[in-house]
């Protein structure tokens, strides 16, 4: 095999040829590893694959249609656009294949969906009206843009100069106003300063998420200006989807790394555990509670850094300068357990499916809008699980995971509960917890 130049860069799909043509369709994409598998009831791990029982909606399909794609030897139809956006790129598939072969299979899928719309084929109609909004409202919901900060309780008063500064996301501002409000009181208990954008905007998660990397791209410069412009030292996020766009989605649209932003990026679940173990912050009040942790795929296996990389791949895909594979296994896993398990009162009980191999709640990447019910489907799984473990209520610490899961319990008619990590932290805090 002669040397080529490769890169990671996921606006030329030709860089991820060897990853699709390299697939053995093992299904270690699918399968959770037997070494962490239970049993056959909650044994799959890619909400694709097991709502289509079709082979062409596992990665091991999708990459043998990306690969006849860029061949020319397949062509574009509506059948194949819902194969490769019936997807929450939840990267379960790319943890998968990284205990096996190395290949990048969510930078491939991210890409396909880049040429997609590069092509003028993507992406879906229900997309197109969100970005629609993102551009005209600078928010998701096309909520009026003035309304943003109405989430604010009137005896929190935000820092006009802070090292802290809480990107607090589309739909905590507009939609889960519970969870922004629960952040700030959190901060305000903890005697930290923290400061708001000026003028903040969408994260343009979505729009990067079904491949208009031209407009993520101009959103993202726009964002990043904004907060260096600030000063600030941190950026904290209590949205798992912004807290991945900042981190590792803008570094890797702007070829550069997460160390290179000028700020540190942190979710409420790592800052939350950080003030606990320094004493800035006591959960005293107890919670009898016997709930479950929903690891959200944008805080746990996505979340590692960003590096850019390029260079050369030789015989047997061996590539020079050596690169480091981001595996799923440096995500945020123990900081949001050490919490839960820090309330008094709370039993922490794991279901079969966890950290890099939790199954995803449905909601991500554009899956809901366009399929809404694969969406509901997905969420419906992970509840049964949460139930199978005899949980009395299902935590996350992403709004767009609770929104979900909300939803899913309201249908069913169960008795489960659904709450974010911020609630149950500033219901442990309680009265005791005042500024400094």
């Amino acid at each position: 095999m002669p040397k080529s130049k490769v890169s990671l860069d996921v606006t030329q799909v030709e860089n991820f040829i060897f990853d699709m043509s390299r697939c053995i369709k093992c299904k270690g994409c699918t399968w959770v590893d037997h070494i962490y598998m239970p049993g056959v009831k909650y044994s799959t791990r890619c909400p694709s694959a097991t709502k289509y029982l079709f082979d062409s909606y596992g990665a091991y399909g999708k990459m043998r249609i990306g690969l006849a794609l860029v061949e020319g030897r397949l062509d574009y139809s509506d059948e194949l656009l819902k194969i490769l956006y019936a997807c929450t790129l939840c990267g379960a598939c790319d943890v998968g294949c990284k205990r096996n072969l190395d290949l990048e299979i969510e930078l491939t899928l991210e890409a396909l969906r880049i040429k997609a719309v590069k092509d003028g084929k993507g992406p879906m109609p229900e997309h197109k009206k969100i970005a629609q909004k993102i551009m005209k409202q600078h928010n998701f919901f096309g909520s009026p843009h003035e309304n943003r900060r109405k989430w604010l309780p009137k005896e929190i008063k935000p820092s006009p100069k802070a090292d802290v500064l809480y990107f607090v996301g589309c739909s905590a501002s507009y939609i889960h106003p519970e969870i922004a409000q629960a952040t700030a009181k959190i901060l305000d208990a903890s005697g930290t300063p923290f400061m708001l954008l000026p003028d903040e905007w969408c994260c343009g998660n979505m729009l990067y998420s079904v491949g208009m990397i031209d407009e993520a791209r101009k959103l993202a410069k726009r964002n990043i200006d904004a907060v260096r412009k600030t000063g600030a030292k941190t950026l904290l996020t209590s949205c798992a989807e912004g807290y991945r766009m900042w981190k590792v989605d803008y570094p890797k649209i702007l070829n550069m790394s997460t160390a290179d932003l000028g700020f540190k990026v942190v979710h409420l679940t790592e800052y939350v555990d950080e003030l606990i173990k320094k004493g800035a912050l006591k959960l005293a009040n107890k919670i009898n509670l016997r709930l479950t942790y929903h690891d959200p795929c944008s805080l746990s296996r996505l979340s590692e850094p960003w590096v850019p990389w390029k260079g050369e791949r030789g015989l047997w895909g061996v590539v020079n300068p050596p690169l480091e594979r981001r595996r799923g296994t440096n995500g945020i896993y123990q900081p949001p357990r050490d919490t839960l398990n820090s309330i008094p009162g709370v039993e922490l009980v794991e279901m079969p499916r966890m950290r890099e191999n939790a199954f995803c709640c449905g909601a991500g990447r554009g899956t809901k809008e366009a399929f809404p019910e694969f969406a509901s489907w997905a969420a419906e799984q992970r509840l049964v699980e949460a139930k199978e473990v005899s949980a009395e209520a299902i935590v996350s610490a992403c709004p767009w995971c609770k929104d979900n899961f909300a939803k899913a319990a309201s249908n069913n008619g169960g008795s489960l509960k659904v709450l974010d990590f911020s609630e149950l932290v500033l219901s442990s805090i309680g009265s005791t917890g005042k500024r400094r």
